[in-house]
């Protein structure tokens, strides 16, 4: 039986699938790694023990049964970030992820100043913690001897493609977020300002997700136990490849991806510009998008998790019985910066309300909460940017549970629409390799469950306090995380 095989490298772990060709996942493996995190701001990934040695162990376990034939591969994984390698594409240094990691703030500004946020903002985005140009930028100055030796520069996905077919590309979707050296308008790197920023490293040349860009190599196959000639598409960002797997596609189709951080994809029908959000291209010929992303959504309630010494099925039961707005509690889930729509790497959590009478079932259920308002607040900019939420689907590990979705319905009053499959990213991937094979995908995942929101009344009230809780704190956060 041939399989379609898919493989994401998330911020936490390395997942896979093999897919037959009508929709069915025959295998799944998952492979847990870390995130370093060297100093305050830092995150960052080894490519070699954790994207290369993890993809080789989820190949491993995909391709253990004979009868599954591999037909077809497809990658994905977190950005943008940015790993530097020489000529041979050999890795000079850990990968910079993407917006959690801050380091850069102080180049974001100094290109903001040199070439405009008028004329960046009209190639795609405001620079922000998740441009790659400010993290090229700053590699130049604080890492000259690794800058010097750069060639080439990856993301997770790219890094997998060239190790598994020799081919050093890039998709559109992730060089629409390398801001602001790629122009968005004619659809190709801004070569002058390549050129200011990194004149000895090479762009890569362009390709879309859904387009073979390689096939496996004798090397690869060695070390793999992949197929020599097994096709390779270009892949794409994570994110993307996961509203590919829940056919979020259309004009107002939303995505919400549960995960260790919220990421938000709007589809829409023109290109579109935001002061608040990330506009992208899409991973097809013609799609343009509006991009979210909160830097902590379930890595707080792991946080929570660690500091009470409980497990999330007792701290989710606790939660449930606590009405909703937590008997007073309001949470900014901010504890490790926030992205859009404040863009503030400095903000950091704030739970007001504390009482004796509080227990931690209320701190997690304020957390949940907090993580709604934030996509709620989301929303909203992407409304004022012009796409109005039509079809919402929610994807990732929070949406196992009932609580946590039913709690972003009820704040944002929007029905979600829970597909079958919610493997995420590998899904996605899948369905790419089985689409460049020529076959259909449209019934792969259908809808299994309609997540209604209740009474929002209580919530409407509370998210003009979560707003202005963030304003009100703002300096004073600022001043305390100057103090650390």
């Amino acid at each position: 039986m041939d399989v379609y095989i898919g493989v994401d490298v998330g911020t936490a772990s390395t997942k896979g699938v093999a897919v037959a060709a009508d929709g069915r996942i025959v295998a799944r493996a998952q492979v847990a790694h870390g995130t370093s995190n060297p100093r305050p701001g830092w995150f960052e990934h080894d490519a070699e023990t954790v994207w290369w040695a993890d993809f080789r162990r989820v190949i491993g376990e995909l391709t253990t049964d004979a009868r599954h034939r591999p037909a077809g591969l497809a990658v994905s994984g977190i950005g943008p970030c940015l790993l530097p390698a020489d000529e041979d594409g050999r890795p000079l240094r850990p990968a910079i992820l993407y917006g959690i990691d801050t380091r850069a703030s102080s180049e974001i500004s100094d290109l903001a100043e040199r070439w405009g946020t008028e004329a960046i903002v009209a190639r795609g985005s405001v620079l922000t913690s998740q441009a790659v140009g400010p993290k090229l930028l700053w590699l130049s100055r604080h890492e000259p001897e690794v800058f010097a030796a750069t060639r080439k520069m990856f993301m997770a996905s790219s890094f997998l493609v060239h190790r598994l077919t020799g081919a050093y590309v890039l998709d559109h979707h992730s060089a629409s977020q390398v801001s602001p050296l790629y122009d968005q308008r004619t659809g190709s790197w801004d070569l002058s300002w390549w050129s200011e920023i990194a004149p000895d490293v090479a762009p890569p040349p362009l390709a879309w997700a859904n387009e073979i860009v390689g096939h496996v190599t004798a090397d690869a196959a060695a070390l793999t136990g992949l197929p020599v000639g097994l096709p390779v598409t270009a892949g794409t960002i994570d994110a993307w490849a996961e509203a590919e797997s829940v056919a979020v596609r259309d004009p107002g189709d939303v995505m919400l991806m549960y995960g260790s951080t919220m990421f938000l994809i709007a589809m829409a029908d023109r290109p579109l510009t935001s002061a608040h959000l990330w506009p992208t291209l899409g991973v097809r010929p013609g799609v343009t998008c509006l991009a979210g992303g909160m830097s902590t959504a379930g890595s707080a309630t792991a946080w929570l998790s660690s500091l009470t010494g409980a497990d999330f099925a007792s701290l989710t039961a606790e939660a449930a019985a606590v009405p909703a707005g937590s008997d007073g509690l309001l949470m900014l889930p901010y504890l490790a910066g926030e992205r859009t729509p404040i863009f503030d790497p400095q903000a950091r959590g704030v739970v007001a309300g504390l009482t004796l009478a509080h227990t931690r079932g209320h701190l997690y259920r304020a957390a949940l909460e907090g993580v709604g308002f934030g996509v709620r607040h989301n929303l909203a900019a992407m409304t004022d940017a012009g796409v109005v939420p039509r079809r919402v689907v929610p994807v990732g590990g929070g949406t196992t549970g009932d609580l946590w979705t039913q709690i972003v319905s009820d704040v944002t009053g929007l029905v979600q629409e829970l597909p079958r499959e919610t493997v995420g990213a590998a899904y996605g991937d899948a369905m790419l390799a089985a689409e460049v094979a020529g076959l259909g995908t449209a019934d792969w995942n259908p809808t299994v469950r309609r997540i209604e929101p209740g009474s929002s009344a209580l919530y409407d009230s509370r998210f003009a306090d979560y707003l202005e809780l963030y304003t009100s704190t703002a300096d004073l956060v600022h001043r305390l995380g100057t103090s650390v």
